[in-house]
């Protein structure tokens, strides 16, 4: 009886990260960008630094979640296949070969919201439930 207490804590995380597994990751643009969508491929390369510009031309800052974010790290893996250590590993190499800079950490969904919505350049992810309409949704990873 004595090990159940300590079960408790253990199963509360399992079950809260389950649920932020199953959030519906949308990308956001600023509701003033005139960007209608994106590619999931289109997001991997601008979030990977592969490009700095939206599909249209226009100059694009991606946003990240805080790192060990389950909506970071799942977000990683739909558009990119990498799992977090893969990531870390290939920022190391693009910083080290000065060959790009990791989107910056912006916080968690209604932080990256807020700040997108103020600035038409700036790109993030967010949970569905987090969108309104001071933003609009340019692609939905399932």
């Amino acid at each position: 009886m004595r090990r159940a207490p300590m079960l408790l804590p253990a199963m509360m995380a399992l079950l809260l990260s389950c649920g932020a597994a199953r959030a519906e990751l949308v990308v956001i643009v600023s509701a003033k960008n005139s960007l209608k969508a994106m590619s999931s491929e289109q997001t991997a390369d601008l979030f990977l630094g592969k490009v700095a510009e939206f599909p249209n031309g226009a100059r694009a800052v991606p946003l990240d979640q805080s790192e060990g974010s389950p909506l970071r790290d799942s977000f990683y893996k739909k558009t990119s296949g990498k799992a977090p250590a893969q990531m870390k590993a290939y920022w190391a190499r693009m910083l080290f070969t000065g060959q790009g800079q990791p989107p910056v950490e912006s916080g968690d969904s209604a932080a990256i919201r807020r700040l997108v919505a103020e600035n038409p350049d700036l790109v993030g992810y967010i949970d569905r439930n987090a969108v309104d309409p001071s933003v609009h949704v340019v692609l939905t990873l399932r």
